[in-house]
């Protein structure tokens, strides 16, 4: 029992600091959803304080539910979020598999493929929006020398930006899961595959992706 306690008690200050992180930002937008509060009224200064004087109840999700936008937004919503599910699955596996094989430089071209997840969200979306898919000054427009450039700010296409920059961050977390669970793929099954006279891609069918079934479903 001692030697089950020590190890509990060393954890409990890293549990609780990291409910305190979850939960304390949580109770905030379940307050602020309940709430008059906007960052901005010249009007109404007194709704730009949170405090229970603006207590509004459950009336502010009655305009969302009641909004003609309310279908739209969620079928925007699961439009992003799917896309962006299969492309950082689609393209998480295919950089795990090609660079889980033993190549010159594969330390840092793995230190470089998993870098973008550790940018902050605002500094990615400034990144896209600002140097890479201006339709003036960034490369989008560079590259095509302002001519049919898109402007990714426009409301047909800024779920396709916001895919685009969340894929690009997320997607090195994708390959950091699929390359530990490759080290632990059975080699001898390999092996014996290639003996029998299976091709790659008949590896990668029956073998690799099988192998990876757990971390795709996480």
């Amino acid at each position: 029992m001692a030697n089950r306690t020590i190890p509990r008690l060393l954890q409990t200050p890293a549990v609780l600091l990291l409910l305190f992180w979850m939960i304390v930002p949580l109770g905030m937008t379940l307050f602020y959803s309940f709430i008059r509060y906007v960052l901005n009224s010249t009007q109404r200064p007194e709704w730009m304080t949170p405090s229970f004087s603006n207590w509004r109840g459950f009336g502010n999700y009655q305009f969302v539910l009641n909004s003609k936008d309310f279908i739209l937004a969620i079928k925007n919503s699961l439009f992003i979020v799917t896309s962006i599910l299969f492309l950082t699955v689609v393209l998480g596996v295919m950089i795990a598999v090609l660079i889980n094989r033993t190549f010159p430089g594969r330390g840092i071209v793995r230190v470089l493929l998993i870098s973008p997840f550790f940018v902050m969200p605002a500094v990615n979306a400034v990144l896209w929006i600002n140097m890479l898919l201006d339709p003036v000054l960034g490369l989008q427009g560079i590259a095509v020398g302002g001519l049919n450039s898109i402007s990714f700010r426009a409301t047909q296409t800024s779920a396709i930006a916001v895919i685009m920059m969340v894929t690009w961050q997320w997607t090195p977390f994708a390959v950091l899961i699929f390359m530990t669970s490759l080290q632990s793929e059975d080699q001898q099954q390999k092996e014996a595959a290639v003996l029998d006279g299976a091709g790659r891609w008949a590896q990668f069918r029956f073998l690799t992706l099988p192998h990876l079934g757990r971390p795709m479903a996480i």
